[in-house]
């Protein structure tokens, strides 16, 4: 299990080598259940570009989608989800 730290909050590597993201979005140990948030995210493309991997982790697993794959892929997948088409 590797340890590191991103933006101040710790977070652990499991056997398969994802984040435990609960954890890291500060839903601890416990029982998790989805809950679709009041508001939709209010990020620029730029905001989205230099988003850091763990925030990335926490936005889309707040949304109840996939966290998987590099960080890139997050970032593309976050800005395909979430910014309207001009």
């Amino acid at each position: 299990m590797g340890m590191g730290s991103g933006g101040g909050m710790e977070w652990r590597a499991g056997m398969n080598g994802q984040l435990h993201v609960r954890e890291r979005c500060g839903q601890g140990q416990g029982h998790w259940q989805f809950q679709m948030p009041l508001h939709y995210p209010r990020y620029s493309r730029a905001d989205y570009e230099t988003m850091l991997e763990w925030k990335l982790d926490c936005l889309l697993q707040e949304y109840g989608l996939p966290v998987t794959g590099d960080v890139d892929y997050k970032r593309k997948f976050a800005m395909g989800s979430f910014l309207w088409i001009n």
